[in-house]
């Protein structure tokens, strides 16, 4: 078997940002080039790279495959800017070994589904799998079912977490720039000031928080009023939030309100108003067949054992509270049905995104056979 801590390492220490993933595109071609995909894309989306084993019928022949059921995966090969500190490294080799399984095994799964395998690019800023999804590759397949994972710090190693409805929320930063006059700050009334407007703003945001019994997140970011020069009154502001909620109705909902209360703030203070969202994600809402599906490979097959879950070939942990990061696999299941879960990576190990954070080698093989137990 492929030495997979050796490329895991590699790829760890040739981290590259959102948009910038050539060294991670390169060695995952090369590793396929040693396989027998029916299909290989590459530069999909920018760096991404798409990985198909296509059924055949009876005679060996390769069926249209816009007619045949397919399962898919993906995974993430971005860094951060502080480098792989989110686990994609780990993800991307998940993903290599079980290309490997599949390539051994294709004809003995069934050979009425196609298997696709997906290693997407820029994950961090929200903008991979649209990029994915306009290449237009995905829509030449009838995806089935299509999986994710993300590997968890804080629980259990290969500990299986599910959320059965949503997996990750929806998220936006929003910028609002209120514009007034400015004056000299000894005659303040003869301006229109927007420091008052923020103000109530930021008041205005924070009830946002937990209304109507919904999660619902209202982050004040930053703030900018005027400029340190002391003889003039400010005359223009910016103020900036990051919002989130569980499900995408009630982004929708939360992002309307916000609006609508900046829109009557300003209006009262005679500003006027732009804005902008920065970086959206929608919320990871897992399709239940799907869900299931994970639930049945996980658990044992003994029907007659009430306590299935706890007796399970693969711990599981059922959270019915979403994650409140976000994640653009949403974006994927937007228009596929599949799901999202995690898989834990140690009780003990630093958080995400944490400069220490480093994906542990140990979870590789056994998330890639979960995958293959997947794609069967």
């Amino acid at each position: 078997m492929t030495d997979y801590i050796s490329i895991r390492k590699a790829l760890h220490d040739h981290p590259q940002t959102a948009g910038n993933e050539q060294f991670a595109h390169d060695m995952i071609v090369r590793h396929l080039q040693g396989l027998h995909p029916t299909k290989v894309y590459t530069h999909v989306g920018g760096y991404g790279v798409i990985a198909v084993w296509e059924a055949k019928d009876s005679h060996n022949n390769t069926f249209t495959h816009s007619r045949i059921p397919t399962v898919a995966f993906r995974a993430d090969t971005d860094a951060l800017p502080i480098g792989h500190r989110c686990g994609h490294d780990g993800h991307t080799t998940i993903l290599l070994r079980l290309a490997e399984l599949i390539d051994e095994r294709f004809s003995t799964l069934n050979s009425q589904f196609s298997i696709l395998l997906l290693w997407q690019p820029a994950e961090e800023t929200g903008t991979g799998s649209r990029a994915v999804l306009d290449s237009g590759i995905l829509q030449q397949y009838d995806i089935k079912a299509f999986y994710a994972l993300h590997n968890l710090p804080g629980y259990p190693l290969g500990t299986v977490v599910i959320c059965p409805r949503t997996f990750a929320a929806a998220s936006t930063g929003v910028v609002y720039r209120l514009d007034g006059r400015e004056t000299h700050a000894s005659t303040p009334e003869l301006g229109l000031n927007p420091g008052l407007a923020v103000a109530e703003i930021i008041n205005r945001f924070n009830g946002f928080n937990g209304l109507n019994g919904e999660f619902r997140q209202s982050t004040l970011i930053c703030v900018r009023l005027g400029e340190p020069a002391f003889g003039t009154s400010a005359g223009h502001a910016e103020v900036m939030f990051t919002l989130r909620a569980f499900t995408n109705a009630a982004m929708e909902r939360l992002l309307s309100d916000a609006n609508s209360a900046v829109d009557e703030i300003a209006s009262r203070h005679s500003l006027t108003v732009s804005r902008s969202l920065v970086e959206p994600f929608h919320a990871t809402e897992n399709h239940e067949e799907c869900v299931n599906v994970l639930m049945r490979k996980c658990v044992s097959a003994d029907a007659t054992n009430t306590n299935a879950i706890k007796q399970s070939r693969i711990n599981v942990i059922v959270k019915e509270e979403p994650f409140r990061w976000s994640e653009d696999f949403a974006e994927y299941l937007m228009e596929f049905p599949g799901a999202m879960f995690g898989i834990g990576s140690g009780e003990h190990q630093p958080e995400l995104h944490h400069p220490s954070y480093d994906f542990p080698d140990d979870l590789i093989e056994p998330a890639a056979q979960l995958f293959f137990q997947l794609a069967q």
